[in-house]
């Protein structure tokens, strides 16, 4: 490693500490190690626009963006809770149970924790708090955890970040995270139904049987998205990228078409947050890319990788060692980061000891979620305080409970890979 690539990290490292934007830390310690080294300061504007432009897989990013916001101001994340407090809201902790399943629901049209908590999360607080049988730190909690779930589901704007920097199948991947979701999701229920025996939390007011397939028949459009766009993209009619453009014209029938919820004034806030949210994400895409062309240049990669077989560490040892790191790395980087910067470093190592690259980037990215629940950062504590004024405090304390039972997941899929694995090979996949 240089010495102006040694300085370059100073720089980052300082700039992150002292709470300037990620995107910018980038730029200015890629600037500095180009001027440092002697080479054209272009390079940083070549390769942002190059990484950023020449990519049709992140195009997927602000259609799935678009999707999200569309839902989220277009009655469909109304219809679904409707739909799962019909369903599970009979159960002790029931509105909790309401906000985890429709989290599950709701993954499988945005791909965003943030969309998830910002938009149905929100709703889903306030239902509890309503209720009274549910401290604000609880429901907080509870909506940060679920919408972890958001980015294992698919589709995934993390998995189609991994599958850029990775040259992994983003199909596969997508089919990968299917089972690791649905466990997440099992284990947050388990979780929150023993702390309801213990707190005696009562159920809500069932729903009648007779009722559920009309509030199922009124949901059922919004529920026939996650269909739609697998069906696109394991049936052959489409691509990832071109799926997400589906997903953004499917919510935006169905919300203004079908549920007539959408204003020409609406619908332009959404398209205006969308290219915020879009724009804020491409700059972080784009300095991290930048980033890593310098890196390249070290060959750190290959350095990091020589180092990690001299170890002689076994494929066991490198999730540990990859799964402990990216746990401590979640509580001072947000997820766009780490899997754009770092975990790059860590795939030539991954492939010299035979781990398979979809199983690696599905524990990546839960690595990833959980970091976004983890104090100092977290990211979901923000988005949640942000939005409702709940101390970050207070949703911490409550989701310990909840942190553990996500561990527990990412721990199953790291030692049973097939997990990760049987779809994707039941679909072709042949792996390593």
């Amino acid at each position: 490693m240089s010495s102006s690539f040694g300085i370059a990290l100073f720089i980052l490292a300082i700039m992150a500490a002292i709470g300037a934007p990620i995107a910018f830390a980038m730029v200015v310690s890629a600037v500095t190690y180009l001027l440092l080294s002697g080479q054209d300061l272009a390079l940083s504007s070549e390769q942002f626009i190059q990484s950023v432009y020449d990519s049709f897989v992140l195009l997927a990013v602000p259609l799935f963006i678009t999707a999200a916001n569309i839902m989220n101001v277009g009655a469909i994340s109304d219809r679904l809770l409707e739909f799962c407090k019909a369903i599970v809201g009979r159960f002790k902790g029931g509105m909790a149970q309401v906000d985890i399943l429709v989290s599950l629901i709701f993954s499988g049209m945005s791909g965003s924790a943030v969309a998830d908590a910002a938009g149905v999360g929100k709703v889903s607080i306030n239902m509890m708090l309503k209720t009274g049988h549910y401290t604000p730190g609880y429901a907080g909690a509870v909506v940060a955890a679920s919408a972890t779930i958001g980015p294992i589901i698919p589709p995934s704007i993390p998995l189609v970040l991994y599958a850029l920097v990775s040259d992994t199948s983003i199909g596969y991947l997508f089919l990968g995270g299917v089972v690791p979701g649905l466990m997440m999701t099992a284990l947050l229920m388990a979780m929150n139904t023993i702390i309801a025996h213990r707190r005696n939390i009562p159920a809500e007011e069932a729903v009648p049987l007779r009722e559920i397939p009309r509030v199922t028949l009124i949901a059922l459009p919004a529920l026939m998205m996650p269909v739609i766009l697998l069906a696109g993209i394991y049936g052959g009619a489409t691509t990832p990228t071109e799926a997400a453009a589906v997903a953004a014209f499917y919510a935006l029938l169905v919300a203004g078409l079908l549920y007539r919820s959408l204003t020409p004034t609406t619908l332009y806030g959404v398209f205006v947050d969308s290219a915020r949210s879009s724009a804020s994400v491409g700059l972080v895409i784009g300095s991290a890319l930048i980033f890593n062309y310098i890196v390249a240049i070290e060959n750190i990669p290959q350095t990091l990788s020589q180092f990690m077989v001299g170890l002689e560490l076994t494929r066991a040892g490198f999730l540990v060692f990859t799964m402990v790191l990216f746990l401590l790395l979640g509580c001072v980087l947000d997820a766009t980061t780490i899997i754009l910067v770092i975990i790059p470093l860590f795939l030539p190592s991954a492939r010299a000891l035979g781990v398979d690259l979809i199983h690696f980037g599905v524990i990546a990215v839960v690595n990833c979620m959980i970091g976004m629940i983890t104090p100092p950062y977290g990211m979901l504590l923000f988005v949640v305080n942000g939005t409702t004024g709940i101390p970050i405090k207070d949703i911490v304390r409550e989701g310990m409970p909840f942190f553990y039972a996500l561990l527990l997941a990412l721990i199953g899929i790291a030692v049973f890979p097939e997990l990760v694995l049987a779809l994707p090979r039941m679909f072709g996949y042949q792996g390593l």
